[in-house]
């Protein structure tokens, strides 16, 4: 006869081998290695909570801790590759096989040790697709996580950062997997439930909380002029003309002077209440003077931003917040906002090529992709129109009937042409596609495949590439913003002043800008001290970004 419970059994004999360390659910931190030794089997799937920010660091330790005659070969399925012990765990032998979506500290380390083959790699995700694939084919075995805190029943409190938890802990919970959370206290009643306890099996207390990273905070102070400049064309260029006001900032310098140009620049344009007023986006400083001038209504965050809790709790008005008045964030939903209710991207790449593929993957550093591919890619199941979506499309494919025609979100790349240390932001083919020969991939990791990527701003200018007829057009469309990169001298010169007759490629001077007007003078906050006055002193910044 038939057995249907085999997973549960199996459950269930862990959960016993780990109570024999555990008190009820309670396990002291300096048990955990023994837990994880307990529970583990060769060969799982383990999702080790990194985060984009919030790291289960006691849980890295100890599982790098463990015995590996115990505990081999286990595959890791997480969305973040952030601490030095997520790779460590590979040099131990601990972990051999690597499922994830972004790296950006261990860039370069994952690299050599991908060439080195000391990882099998998976795929590198975005972080929707790998979510989906915890609830189809990567579903973890064991879930380490990370909380503010519990209450003795096992109730998590998970505060501003709640990031991937629930959907780590949905995929593992019900399908017969075990979670064990670290938490930073044990408490009588937490502020809110954020993982109820029967979804939790072991919670482990540490001596100090869990490490969150500030990653998307930018000093305005290190703001320069040509990203300014590149700014202001993005506003008066795309924003102005499209209308977006539902939208997407990837994380940068440049989309940082953006918000701190709509004060200024956008409130001289005329423009407030018409841009920029709802997004899908973490709780950027840069964005509190946009806040306090009335320009933005609404934030749904993927995560928290360190500092930001007190200015959090007093602008419930603008972000989604808990009857704790703290932050209530979640990746996945975020990104699902992201992609179907915003429309526009905007952000950063490493590298560009003729068709617009762009990629963050360089031969030496390998730092995934996170979010951007979602954010950055149209979506085909969106069925609800705003202005700036029907106007994209419009610009897209001309003619026929209207009320058949798909609308385009926009995606935007935007960057100045010579990068950090002099590197060409456009190159003639992405260094993607050497990784994948080197490596024997199926698939080269490009982060932004060019048919969803609409404009191209540089300081030369803007590529409108929806106004493309022929992939010939698109590569001197884009030749012609590339300034005096090797790309860029090679372009044709009166193909190029045909695109800008039409429309397609439009210089400062077209758009009535002088480039001599990028000024840092005109961003509305030129230091971190400054944010904090805007904030009214509710702005805590990190000690890294004090100088005062």
């Amino acid at each position: 006869m038939a057995t249907w419970q085999l997973e549960r059994e199996a459950r269930d004999r862990r959960i016993r081998a780990g109570s024999a360390v555990a008190r009820g659910k309670m396990v002291e931190a300096g048990d955990a290695t023994r837990l994880l030794e307990a529970i583990l089997r060769p060969g799982d799937r383990v999702c080790l909570e990194g985060d984009n920010q919030k790291q289960a660091d006691l849980l890295s330790a100890a599982l790098l801790a463990v015995d590996p005659a115990k505990v081999n070969n286990l595959h890791m399925v997480q969305s973040g590759v952030v601490l030095p012990e997520h790779l460590d765990l590979f040099e131990r032998g601990v972990a051999k096989k690597l499922d994830y979506a972004y790296s950006g500290p261990q860039s370069a380390r994952i690299a050599t040790m991908l060439f080195g083959g000391k990882i099998e790699l998976g795929a590198v995700h975005t972080y929707l697709e790998l979510f989906a694939r915890y609830f189809i084919d990567l579903t973890p075995n064991v879930a380490l996580i990370a909380a503010v805190s519990a209450d003795r029943d096992g109730n998590l409190y998970t505060g501003p950062n709640t990031e991937d938890t629930p959907t780590v802990v949905e995929a593992t919970a019900f399908k017969d997997g075990i979670v064990v959370a670290q938490v930073n206290a044990i408490v009588d009643q937490v502020p809110r439930v954020d993982i109820p306890a029967d979804r939790v099996h072991f919670v482990i207390a540490t001596e100090r909380p869990f490490f969150v990273e500030p990653l998307f905070t930018r000093d305005p102070a290190a703001i320069t002029e040509g990203q300014i400049l590149t700014a202001m064309l993005a506003i008066k260029g795309i924003y102005a003309p499209y209308g977006v006001e539902r939208l997407n900032h990837g994380i940068g310098f440049s989309t940082a002077a953006i918000e701190l140009l709509l004060p200024t620049f956008g409130e001289k344009l005329g423009l407030k209440g018409k841009i920029a007023n709802r997004f899908a986006l973490n709780p950027h400083p840069a964005l509190i003077p946009a806040i306090e001038s009335g320009w933005v209504t609404q934030i749904h965050s993927f995560g928290s931003e360190v500092g930001m809790e007190d200015y959090i709790r007093a602008r419930s008005d603008i972000y989604f917040t808990g009857s704790d008045g703290s932050l209530r964030s979640n990746r996945a939903l975020c990104q699902t906002a992201g992609l179907y209710a915003c429309d526009m991207f905007i952000g950063s790449t490493l590298q560009i090529d003729l068709q617009g593929n762009s990629s963050t993957v360089t031969t030496s550093r390998i730092a995934g992709f996170g979010g951007a591919p979602n954010m950055g890619a149209d979506a085909r199941g969106r069925r609800h129109p705003s202005k700036a979506w029907l106007t994209a499309g419009q610009e897209a494919v001309a003619g026929g009937n209207a009320l058949l025609r798909r609308g385009r979100k926009l995606v935007v790349q935007i960057g100045e042409t010579f990068g950090e240390n002099n590197v060409p932001l456009f190159v003639e083919n992405l260094d993607a596609l050497e990784l994948a020969e080197k490596l024997k991939l199926d698939l080269a990791p490009v982060m932004i495949y060019g048919d969803d990527v609409t404009h191209i701003v540089t300081e030369e200018g803007i590529a409108n590439l929806l106004l493309c007829r022929s992939s010939d057009e698109r590569e001197q469309a884009i030749r012609g913003i590339a300034g005096y990169t090797d790309v860029g001298r090679r372009r044709d010169p009166k193909q190029v002043a045909r695109l800008r007759e039409r429309g397609v490629i439009r210089r400062p001077e077209d758009l009535g800008i002088d480039p001599l007007d990028a000024d840092r003078n005109m961003l509305a906050a030129r230091s971190i001290k400054d944010l904090v006055r805007w904030s009214g002193g509710l702005y805590v910044p990190p000690s890294q970004f004090r100088n005062w």
